[in-house]
């Protein structure tokens, strides 16, 4: 797959390969309490889940990729090239002028602001992993991975997303209720937890032939 021409502040959507293991596992690393190991994005790699990751500039091109009004977000998608729809712009005050956390490198010296892992069924797409590296949190991009994963289930023929969460993370829960997801069901003693507790799963759908208009932004 080709890819298309990168400008300072526009990131892309690339497939992960076994090549960028190391380098999403290091965000994943710095993210949970309990990620997800190398394996688990190998065995998701060979079993054919859409695996993908959004992709910035290389550092030394300037200022990271932030999410800003008007910004150009590139899809590379079931192989479209389309431009896809600009995230919501975040408040002056949620966006730092320059990351606080250290910006991870793909091999190729890309940025990797997040990636997302996702299981298709019959006629459904079931999201596994969603996540967005320290540097680029509350800055839109996790937004633009849901929007792009829903047009590509969309684009399957799937009819509904399934995700879980966990009952503690409000904030993912209310992101995702923001994006028409809905509460369906828990999943009980789910998620590892500390001290060897375990932790509750909420269990949410999207139903895909409802319009995207309602939903709202990720900041």
């Amino acid at each position: 797959m080709s890819a298309l021409p990168l400008q300072p502040r526009e990131a892309r959507l690339e497939a992960i390969t076994p090549e960028r293991i190391a380098a999403v596992s290091a965000v994943e690393q710095q993210v949970y309490s309990h990620p997800w190991s190398p394996t688990n994005f190998s065995d998701s790699l060979i079993a054919g889940y859409q695996c993908q990751c959004l992709v910035g500039p290389p550092a030394s091109d300037g200022a990271p990729p932030v999410a800003a009004e008007g910004r150009t977000l590139w899809s590379r998608w079931a192989g479209t090239g389309k431009p896809a729809a600009a995230a919501p712009a975040p408040s002056p005050a949620a966006t730092p002028a320059v990351p606080a956390a250290p910006v991870t490198l793909l091999p190729d010296g890309s940025t990797l602001i997040g990636y997302y892992i996702a299981m298709k069924g019959v006629d459904e797409v079931h999201l596994l992993n969603i996540t967005v590296a320290p540097a680029f949190q509350r800055q839109g991009w996790a937004s633009m991975m849901l929007e792009l994963l829903a047009t590509w289930s969309r684009g399957q023929g799937a009819q509904w997303l399934w995700l879980e969460a966990r009952a503690s993370n409000l904030r993912a829960l209310e992101v995702y209720e923001r994006h028409g997801y809905r509460r369906v069901g828990l999943r009980k003693a789910y998620y590892p937890g500390h001290g060897g507790v375990r932790e509750n799963a909420v269990v949410m759908s999207l139903r895909l032939n409802e319009s995207p208009s309602a939903w709202g932004g990720l900041q």
